[in-house]
């Protein structure tokens, strides 16, 4: 039973290791096309699905249209840049997790500042 349980243990730290990866490569990327990077993140990894939640990070810019009550520009501009970066956003999880990224979805909103980006890996061959 031991075994098991040392097993498991090394289970869970190799998925705490690939989820900081993952919430550390995404956050370098904003903070190097942005300017800064998100206050906060965190990554849940379950069977096929990455789920990345990042909170804060609009830049001096992206503040001052909100305040003047173009949020809408801010998250179409930030939905299009998610677009454009998603060969690298996919880079980051496939590293992180061995397994090809087939889905990238993103979604961005202002109150609270979040963004979520959703990431659906090739089938593993553990599944059915």
């Amino acid at each position: 039973m031991a075994g098991h349980d040392g097993e498991a243990a090394e289970r869970a730290a190799e998925s705490g290791d690939v989820r900081t990866q993952i919430s550390n490569g995404l956050v370098a990327l904003l903070r190097e096309y942005y300017g800064r990077g998100p206050d906060r993140t965190r990554t849940y990894v379950s069977d096929d699905l990455v789920v990345c939640v990042l909170r804060g990070g609009f830049t001096r810019v992206e503040q001052t249209l909100l305040e003047s009550g173009h949020g809408g520009d801010v998250i179409r501009q930030r939905m299009v840049f998610q677009d454009v970066m998603r060969e690298r956003f996919e880079e980051v999880v496939e590293k992180a997790t061995g397994r090809k990224v087939i889905g990238f979805m993103s979604g961005n909103q202002q109150e609270p500042d979040m963004i979520c980006e959703v990431f659906v890996l090739a089938p593993s061959d553990l599944g059915d």
